[in-house]
């Protein structure tokens, strides 16, 4: 409530005025939607039924204003009541600034009627009752939309949720993309997904403002004390691109290390990279050294010992066997050398020279991304050596009972 007009018109000359308005009110709102019209370029695109609604709003906009204008202490009179006039998914249609928009030229058109409408000396009260009930009515504007934004945050970031828990179990399909892209995903490239510890008192408005920032597209989704981030961009070329990504977004996490999965050519087959970026999350305090920002892959060892099959199955597929297909020479050297620890003992126990070994030793870096000469990249080495003896020596065990 406005808490009354001043007290400058009798209730005989307020009667009058009321009764004028009333008879003018129809002529009133034909005005205002002509002008909202032609003052308004979004207001012709909008569709026949938003185009609609607006008219009762500003209908009930001067109907209530009358009202409220006739008697402003009645209980039921209220400036605000005006947009129950309209449903509420309107505020999805049309913005606050267009309210706004409306409010204003409302309040003109009905300003300029004036001089048609009430003698000379009346004009200055109808004029200060507008001012009067214009403000009030803005006010409730604001309240309505940060009342549907607070509403529509909250079911969005629900939505967002479920989408992210739809990929990590498999289940992204025509219809989670759509859902995703009615939240205003839009996918832009490969898509990788972050799993990271979250940040005390940090919300998930702020990791997507930090992505958008560097342009990615982002779904962001709270589990636990993890924060799941789901980003799309052209940038995301390759891994190492993904990394150098998400090292400047390294500040908004929490303590702990951040994992960034395997990159997904869409949304709706980034299942892979969100199972493995969670189930490296789960074992990466296992590596004392392991770096605050480091992908699934970096991490292999930990998750093939924490039982993960794709981790050993990787070790096998991505080491094991292109350094067994390139020759054995080669991976007897680096069984060797991981026993012996030195040029010069691998070349003695495999009788060759130490020149030899470092050609070999180079070669196997080139085959397997690994050096021997890293410890990190030789625990590697040694552990998948050691899966592919084991497949090996069961596959070996199988056929002789076959033969049996």
């Amino acid at each position: 409530m406005t808490g009354g007009l001043p007290p400058v018109l009798s209730d005989q000359r307020r009667a009058t005025i009321t009764a004028h308005l009333v008879a003018h009110s129809g002529e009133l709102t034909t005005r205002v939607v002509e002008a909202i019209q032609s003052r308004h370029s979004w207001f012709t695109r909008l569709g026949a039924e938003e185009r609609s609604w607006i008219t009762v709003v500003a209908r009930a906009g001067i109907d209530n204003f009358i009202s409220w204008f006739a008697d402003d202490a009645k209980a039921d009179v209220n400036p605000g009541s005006l947009f129950n006039a309209a449903p509420r998914a309107l505020t999805r249609k049309v913005s606050l600034h267009q309210t706004v928009d409306l409010v204003r030229t409302t309040v003109d058109v009905v300003g300029e009627q004036i001089n048609e409408l009430v003698p000379p000396q009346e004009r200055r009260a109808l004029e200060l009752a507008i001012v009067y009930f214009s403000r009030d009515v803005a006010f409730a504007a604001a309240e309505l939309y940060a009342r549907a934004a607070e509403l529509r945050g909250g079911w969005d970031e629900r939505m967002e949720a479920l989408i992210i828990d739809a990929v990590v179990r498999g289940e992204a399909d025509d219809m989670v993309v759509s859902r995703a892209s009615a939240l205003g995903w839009h996918s832009q490239g490969a898509v990788m997904v972050v799993v990271g510890p979250s940040a005390a008192g940090a919300d998930l408005e702020s990791y997507r403002h930090a992505a958008e920032a560097l342009g990615l597209a982002v779904l962001a989704s709270r589990q636990g004390g993890r924060v799941i981030l789901i980003g799309s961009g052209e940038q995301l070329t390759d891994r190492d691109a993904a990394l150098a990504l998400v090292a400047r977004l390294e500040s908004r996490f929490g303590v702990g290390n951040i994992i960034v999965g395997p990159l997904a050519p869409d949304l709706a087959n980034a299942n892979r990279a969100a199972r493995t970026a969670l189930a490296a999350a789960r074992v990466a305090y296992a590596w004392p050294d392991c770096p605050r920002v480091a992908s699934s892959a970096q991490l292999l060892p930990e998750r093939a010992l924490a039982n993960q099959d794709d981790a050993r199955e990787a070790l096998l597929e991505e080491i094991y066997k292109p350094l067994a297909d390139a020759g054995g020479e080669l991976l007897h050297t680096a069984a060797s050398f991981l026993e012996h620890g030195s040029l010069e003992a691998t070349a003695r126990s495999l009788f060759i020279h130490p020149n030899t070994v470092r050609y070999r030793l180079k070669r196997i870096a080139q085959t397997t991304g690994n050096s021997l000469t890293n410890p990190r990249q030789a625990h590697v080495l040694r552990l998948a050596i050691t899966l592919g003896r084991l497949a090996e020596g069961q596959e070996e065990g199988a056929n002789a009972r076959m033969h049996r």
